[in-house]
């Protein structure tokens, strides 16, 4: 029996592979009462195929803009922002401001107050639809009441509101429509979550991480136990004992000596593979440039033998087809004991995707 697989659970029977066309040179407008994805430019193709895979009858309307039938039960793993488009408008910007507040009043999200964010797709060349976002949040702002008007996501996912989105289609064309906060898939404009890195951070993975934590909505509490598999130089160290975690570091290759000689930090010259911890862990953390199904084993046996109870970990994907390796990824947690599996390739991520899940009791 494979390792990190648990008896019974067996493999799914490979999906048909679903390729997408050539993306249109200039974006299609969204269907009304369909829904609209973005993604990292040049995973479009990722998208469509999962979407294709749930049954969502994906059609591509342009470079980093995908539409599907609905949402899939399960969030896809390559798609940065998705919600329910009402309308598509079109006109000048003073236009589309005034048509867009009208739009946003008559939506069942301005029954209670609501978050509103605008953006244009995250690509080259746009500089004039970023203006254009800019100019008609500002006008939004003036026109919408200001009781309605939340200043941040977080405040409308803890108040139970909606994310009102437009997305800027070109410079006078514009998707509307709501998400609700609780289910938005980001709570970053476009899905676009950037994390600021600190001075004294060891490399740019830990930004990676600060995104990962800010999208688990938990982290690490003072001296909570943590092992970081892959830890060198150290990025996602350095930040989990900023939070007061105490961290096993397991990589043969050395750590910075500010962290090696850190009094919360302990580093195991070894090889993740070959590590075995001398207590359970309450996290485990992952970020190793290694093939994705061995990692996914090692992380399945830690689930199996109870060795964390909660899993934060980025998993590489450099080839050409990546949904069925992470297809056989996501079996191979859940089949070793991992619960509440999420994927989704983060704004800090490139070809990988962040994974999170928790092995608790009962």
């Amino acid at each position: 029996m494979p390792e990190g697989q648990k008896k019974g659970v067996t493999a799914a029977a490979p999906a048909p592979r679903a390729k997408m066309g050539p993306l249109p040179a200039t974006a299609l407008s969204p269907t009304e009462n369909a829904v609209l994805w973005t993604c990292r430019a040049g995973f479009e193709g990722h998208l469509f195929e999962e979407l294709a895979w749930a049954s969502e009858q994906p059609r591509a309307l342009g470079a980093a803009l995908i539409e599907s039938r609905r949402f899939p039960a399960r969030p896809p793993a390559f798609g940065r922002m998705g919600f329910t488009v009402e309308r598509v408008l079109t006109g000048t910007r003073t236009e589309l401001a005034a048509s867009a507040a009208k739009q946003i009043l008559s939506s069942r999200a301005a029954s209670q107050p609501f978050h509103l964010q605008v953006w244009a797709p995250d690509l080259e060349g746009l500089a004039g639809q970023h203006t254009l976002a800019r100019e008609l949040l500002d006008l939004l702002r003036a026109q919408l009441p200001a009781a309605l008007l939340l200043e941040s996501p977080e405040q409308a996912r803890l108040k139970g509101g909606a994310l009102v989105q437009l997305c800027c289609l070109d410079r006078d064309r514009v998707a509307v429509g709501p998400v609700r906060a609780r289910d938005a898939v980001s709570l970053g404009e476009g899905g676009r979550r950037r994390m600021q890195r600190t001075q004294d951070s060891a490399s740019r993975a830990a930004m990676k991480l600060e995104e990962a934590l800010d999208w688990m909505a938990l982290e690490p509490g003072k001296g909570e136990q943590c092992v970081d598999l892959g830890a060198a130089p150290g990025g996602w160290t350095e930040r989990l004992i900023s939070r007061g975690a105490r961290v096993v570091a397991v990589d043969p290759a050395k750590l910075l000596p500010a962290l090696a000689n850190h009094r919360r930090v302990t580093h195991i010259q070894q090889s993740a593979f070959a590590f075995e911890p001398e207590e359970p862990a309450d996290w485990l953390f992952c970020d190793m440039a290694w093939r994705p199904l061995e990692v996914a084993q090692l992380l399945a046996k830690w689930a199996r033998r109870d060795w964390a109870l909660h899993l934060v970990a980025n998993i590489k994907l450099p080839m050409k087809d990546k949904n069925p390796i992470l297809r056989r990824v996501r079996e191979l947690l859940e089949g070793g004991g991992w619960r509440e599996v999420r994927m989704r390739q983060l704004y800090h991520d490139r070809d990988e995707v962040t994974v999170l899940a928790v092995n608790l009791p009962g």
